[in-house]
């Protein structure tokens, strides 16, 4: 089946100014995440969708495909949905990988794992796959203690309810479920488990500082 790896990159960031291609790894966070994603043969195709004219000669220059993405669709004030209907209608049949830079210890290694858990979840029910790491914490809402009761004995994280984190690295979904959903998986998808290094995601520059940081202590060992 084909799989088309998609790499979505705005110019402009809300928390770090120009995160999408910020140094990494010797390069930047965009061409390093082209370059994992060229080392897998299960992806038939990568896919650069941005409004930055920068990134898009910096994914031309790499081989791969690159489009430019209508400004209104780079607007955070849109339903994220549109966006992915406007993405679907532009590629093949077969299946999508969402792949942002923000989750670049996600490597080539993993894709390849996660696209063969992809087709094996499809065989037993599911609809799609998404990242999770297991979450067990203590939580508070407004009203006290979400999670756990004071009164009663709970002293230990590991006997809390069963939570998952959903990390938003990767998820793989067929085109035609993601235009229906208007989403990046479907409403049942196999939960992908990550180590807590692979559910890094760069959202604020202490995440940048820590995926660097981990990156270097972690890659070479995968």
């Amino acid at each position: 089946m084909r799989m088309t790896a998609i790499i979505p990159v705005k110019g402009g960031s809300g928390r770090i100014l120009g995160k999408n291609i910020l140094p990494f790894a010797g390069t930047n966070l965009l061409i390093h995440k082209i370059r994992q994603l060229k080392k897998v043969s299960s992806v038939s195709e990568i896919f650069v969708s941005s409004d930055s004219d920068e990134m898009l000669n910096m994914a031309e220059n790499e081989g791969v495909r690159a489009v430019k993405r209508p400004s209104d669709l780079a607007n955070e004030s849109r339903p994220f949905g549109d966006f992915v209907r406007y993405i679907t209608q532009l590629l093949s049949d077969g299946s999508l990988m969402w792949s942002p830079v923000t989750s670049p210890t996600l490597d080539e290694l993993f894709y390849a794992e996660a696209i063969d858990a992809y087709y094996k979840a499809l065989e037993n029910g599911y609809d799609s796959l998404t990242t999770v790491v297991p979450f067990k914490h203590f939580l508070m809402d407004a009203k006290g203690p979400f999670n756990f009761a004071p009164d009663k004995s709970i002293t230990n994280s590991q006997d809390l309810p069963e939570l998952d984190l959903w990390t938003c690295g990767c998820s793989i979904i067929s085109t035609t479920l993601a235009y229906e959903k208007r989403f990046i998986f479907g409403a049942a998808p196999f939960r992908f488990v990550v180590s807590p290094y692979q559910a890094i995601d760069i959202d604020e520059n202490y995440d940048y500082e820590n995926a660097k940081a981990m990156w270097e202590v972690y890659h070479v060992k995968r």
